[in-house]
């Protein structure tokens, strides 16, 4: 007889282990192998069977442990030795998560596959950080976008509509283009004194937000020293952080200045 395997493309959830969803976890726990991307929190591989192999595939930006194509191998590979296969994606796998590719690859060979959605980071640190990404008066729109795109001329196009047919923007893996994001925004009729905020390590304990305009953002951001994984979220929205902020955040410690 033969054994059939099969692939679940989990999202893992924005950070805090308990905002995986009832099925992403069962499809953890029942797994034979689990193939987990560098943003899932640690903690939800204790929830893995004793004997499942765990496979890291983390990247970090400009450098990648496994290439894609490795990954779609494995999938493939591990689901025809009759193996269930959790494929643990941080946030949503169909969200930036190239977790469409990796479905495709299952139909091109023929393996079963589900998609098990996850809370994306565009909507959890914002609500981590007070910010709903929709409200009546103040937003019936949002986008999530992709910061690599802010030094691409042919996108240019997309910062335009975005600017003026968008009310809140959710920029993923922006921060080391901030500067690139807010000259599109300008450039594109956006008022310098639109708001913006930067949730770093959003849902964790680990957790800070910078708030400030497109005027001021970037030097705040440096001020504080907020580097990726942050979300960015631009629009009246943010005004709600400071009025329904309930998360609590990390402090820094302020260092005294030496005199001298």
């Amino acid at each position: 007889m033969k054994v059939t395997g099969k692939v679940y493309l989990v999202g893992a959830g924005p950070g805090d282990p308990e905002l995986i969803t009832v099925k992403g976890m069962r499809c953890l726990q029942e797994a034979d192998v689990v193939l987990y991307d560098r943003l899932v929190n640690p903690e939800l591989l204790k929830y893995a069977k004793k004997e499942a192999q765990l496979v890291y595939c983390g990247k970090l930006p400009n450098h990648h442990v496994m290439k894609q194509e490795t990954i779609n191998h494995l999938l493939v590979k591990y689901a025809k030795k009759g193996l269930q296969v959790c494929r643990l994606k941080g946030g949503d796998p169909f969200v930036f998560g190239r977790g469409g590719e990796e479905a495709e690859e299952c139909v091109k060979n023929g393996v079963a596959f589900e998609i098990v959605p996850g809370i994306t980071a565009g909507i959890a640190a914002a609500a981590y950080a007070g910010i709903p990404v929709t409200h009546r008066t103040l937003s019936k729109s949002f986008a999530f976008v992709t910061g690599h795109q802010a030094g691409n001329e042919e996108a240019e196009h997309q910062w335009a509509h975005l600017a003026h047919a968008v009310d809140t923007i959710c920029v993923y893996m922006g921060v080391s283009h901030l500067p690139n994001i807010v000259e599109n925004l300008l450039d594109n009729g956006k008022s310098p004194e639109t708001l913006i905020a930067l949730v770093h390590w959003g849902t964790l304990g680990e957790q800070r937000t910078v708030t400030g305009t497109l005027a001021n953002i970037e030097k705040k951001v440096n001020e504080a020293k907020i580097v990726n994984p942050s979300m960015i979220v631009i629009g009246d929205v943010v005004k709600l952080h400071d009025k329904i902020n309930w998360f609590e955040e990390e402090v820094l410690p302020q260092l005294p200045v030496m005199q001298g």
